[in-house]
Parts: C-alpha cells; sequence; structure tokens
C-alpha cells in the first residue's frame, strides 16, 4: 500500500485517477481547500463517481488529511468550537467517500499543555460520537514546533488514552519521517524506533506512514520536506523501511515536494521507494 497526497482539484472524485497514475495503491487527498473553512456537501452522484474511480484504479487504501485551519486543542472558545465544527463535517465527508481514516495532527495548546491535551481528547471524542461508524481517526506525529501537541510517543499515547474506551478503538496513529527526524528520533537505527514505538504505544496501532526526507537538521523542530533520499535523513531508513516485513500493512504515502511538475516528482520518488523495496541500491537522480 503505496502512493502519495495526490490534488483534488476539480472535485474529489478526480483524485483517485491522479493516484492511479502514480500506479499507486493508496492515496491521501483533501476532501476540501484545507486553508478554508467553507464546508462543501459532496453530491450522492459524486460519491458514486469516486467509489467507482476508486475501484477502476484498484486502489487499495484512501485517506483524508484534515484541514490546517483545525485546532482541538485551542483555549478559544470560538477557534475550538469552528475547528469541531469543520472536524465533524470531515468524518462525515470521509464516511460518505467510504474513506478508511482521517489523518489528524494534534492541535496546538497555546496556553498549558495539559489543558490542551484534554481539550484535543474531548474534541476527538464528541467529533467520533456525532459521526458514528467505521472511519478512523490516525493522529498524525507532529515535529513538535512551538505549542504543538503530539511530537513524542509518549504524548500520543496520553492523547489516545484520554479518550472513552468506545471511542478509542477507532483511534490509531500516523508517523511522518520527516516529522520525526524534525523531534530528534534517530531514524539512521530505525528498526530500534519501532521497538520504542511498540514499547510506548503498541505497534499495531501504527497504521500509516508518511515517507518524506527532510531538510531541516535532526532535532531542530522544523518541518520542511524533502525528496527521498536527497535531504538530511538520506536513503537508508527509507530503504529499511522498504523492506521491512512487518510494515506491509502499514499505509505509506509520500508528501515529498512537487515543485515545477507533481505528476513526474511523485512518479520519481515512487520509483525510487519501489526500488528500495526490491532490493536495488540503484540511487540516480532520475530514479
Amino acid at each position: 500500500m503505496l502512493g502519495a497526497h495526490v490534488s483534488s482539484q476539480g472535485g474529489v472524485a478526480n483524485a483517485p485517477q491522479r493516484g492511479g497514475a502514480l500506479r499507486a495503491t493508496a492515496i491521501q487527498l483533501f476532501t476540501k481547500t484545507p486553508n478554508q473553512w467553507r464546508e462543501p456537501i459532496i453530491a450522492a452522484d459524486v460519491v458514486e463517481r469516486f467509489r467507482s474511480e476508486v475501484r477502476r484504479h484498484a486502489l487499495d487504501a484512501v485517506v483524508a488529511h484534515d484541514s490546517y485551519l483545525i485546532n482541538l486543542a485551542s483555549p478559544d472558545p470560538q477557534l475550538r468550537a469552528r475547528s469541531i465544527a469543520s472536524f465533524k463535517h470531515e468524518l462525515e465527508r470521509s464516511r460518505a467517500l467510504r474513506l478508511r481514516a482521517v489523518v489528524s495532527h494534534p492541535g496546538n495548546y497555546i496556553d498549558d499543555r495539559a489543558a490542551g491535551l484534554e481539550r484535543n481528547a474531548r474534541g476527538y471524542a464528541e467529533c467520533l460520537s456525532a459521526v458514528p461508524g467505521d472511519v478512523e481517526v490516525w493522529i498524525e506525529g507532529t515535529a513538535g514546533s512551538g505549542t504543538a501537541l503530539g511530537a513524542r510517543f509518549e504524548e500520543l499515547r496520553e492523547l489516545r488514552n484520554a479518550l472513552p474506551d468506545e471511542i478509542r478503538t477507532r483511534v490509531a496513529f500516523c508517523l511522518d519521517t520527516a516529522h520525526l527526524h524534525a523531534v530528534g528520533y534517530d531514524l539512521a537505527r530505525v528498526e530500534a524506533l519501532w521497538e520504542e514505538f511498540d514499547r510506548v504505544i503498541g505497534f499495531d496501532l501504527l497504521k500509516c506512514l508518511h515517507l518524506n526526507d527532510s531538510r531541516a537538521a535532526a532535532g531542530s523542530r522544523v518541518d520542511r520536506h524533502e525528496w527521498i533520499g536527497e535531504g538530511r535523513i538520506g536513503p537508508e531508513p527509507f530503504r529499511r523501511i522498504m523492506r521491512d516485513h512487518d510494515l506491509v500493512q502499514v499505509v505509506k504515502i509520500i508528501e515529498t515536494p512537487k515543485r515545477d511538475d507533481p505528476l513526474r516528482h511523485d512518479r520519481r520518488m515512487l520509483r525510487r521507494l519501489r526500488a528500495y523495496g526490491r532490493g536495488s541500491n540503484r540511487m540516480t537522480a532520475g530514479v
């Protein structure tokens, strides 16, 4: 299950064919414009076309990413209320499209970490209770800049554990290699990293990986994505991730720079990752 975050320009029903053009088996998409509060309603015929396109392009896993504006941990009552309403709409759209999950960044606590974490957990619980069904929330570990929650495994565990029992079963995790690098986790010892995640949280709760190299220094708390194997992380951790049989069922999504030609660069990165998985040591600028 390997693919990319693809554009929904022209409507969500256009996203699966962009995954097909990449020979992807998994895609991530925005179900709305991520930097606007406007909440579109997806018509029934669009849902049907989307599902038909997912089948036509043989996509095994399709997930959404929530809006950049949402902050469920905010101490501002108005922003938090707006964030809760927006996240409910995100879950409703994802349920209608029959997506597997919504990938969600924890919020920024602004005032007090413990209070922010409690607000964030209450927000997830309220939204998931309001939108029953199979769609899950995969909480994404952050780069830890400013007052962002969820940089360390222990904090991700704490956030999930704060949820009611009946809600917790619908919540798992997504890790981003660039974020892990920014926090200071050592990707040169990637197997030890998974052992730590298993010890702190439980490996069965790792559902998704965002595979991104980084332009930022390790431990900098700066989130700057780079092409696979061409940043500060380098090729070897990605090679080992792609050859790790324990990660076969984990959805893998690239969010690497698209720059002047999204299709070409995404194809190039996915070819590189597939070559790593086959055991090839080939690594050139054109791969």
